[in-house]
């Protein structure tokens, strides 16, 4: 599959769909228009790429909804080089948005065959992640602790300790909590023992299943 100006053009159609949902950060909405989805999904769904839906990836997973993207991407406040730790790489799209916003991405994946075949697509594409790694996401990354931004794209029944742990004071953490369906949750390390907490109203995620060996 190539990246046509159809396709951006229809990139720039998606981003003024979620301006109109409420989408103002800037950063996101570049990133949106940069970021090829289609690139990302199965040649099958290449014609519903730039629609504001979830569709079905590898390992049962899915690519999320355009918008929980860029909503989950404008709750972290990005600024150039501040470091974030993502849990669930998935198919790497929104590996790619942050990088575009110039994040340092350390990012978790704990899908093996995910794991591979995302791998080979960034280098193939040219995305660098400062780390890549295959594992247990709820454990977060402790060796490249602490994160400025925590993002988690599945959802997780409860707030990892580990997670909220390697969170910097001053730092964000967006993750969507809850079983059926999940609550958009951003904590903000106020101090070493403080978080203030913000709900943002529920969305739809593939579980986060926590590793048990």
């Amino acid at each position: 599959m190539k990246d046509t100006y159809k396709h951006r053009g229809m990139r720039n159609q998606l981003a003024e769909l979620l301006i109109e949902k409420g989408i103002t950060d800037n950063k996101v909405l570049d990133a949106i228009r940069a970021v090829p989805r289609h690139l990302f999904m199965d040649s099958s769904f290449e014609g519903h790429a730039y629609q504001d839906k979830a569709f079905p990836i590898a390992a049962d997973q899915t690519i999320s909804q355009p918008y929980t993207v860029a909503f989950q991407t404008e709750l972290l406040q990005l600024e150039p080089n501040l470091s974030v730790l993502e849990i669930g790489t998935g198919s790497g799209y929104q590996t790619a948005v942050l990088l575009k916003c110039k994040a340092k991405v350390f990012t978790i994946e704990r899908q093996l065959e995910l794991f591979k075949k995302t791998n080979l697509f960034f280098k193939k594409m040219g995305y660098r992640p400062k780390k890549f790694v295959f594992g247990d996401g709820y454990k977060g990354l402790p060796e490249e602790a602490p994160f400025d931004r925590i993002i988690v794209t599945a959802g997780a029944p409860e707030v990892p300790k580990a997670l909220m742990s390697q969170l910097k004071v001053g730092g964000r953490l967006v993750i969507p909590v809850g079983y059926e369906e999940q609550i958009m949750t951003l904590f903000e390390r106020t101090s070493e023992k403080e978080f203030k907490k913000t709900e943002y109203g529920s969305f739809r995620f593939v579980p986060l299943l926590e590793d048990k060996n």
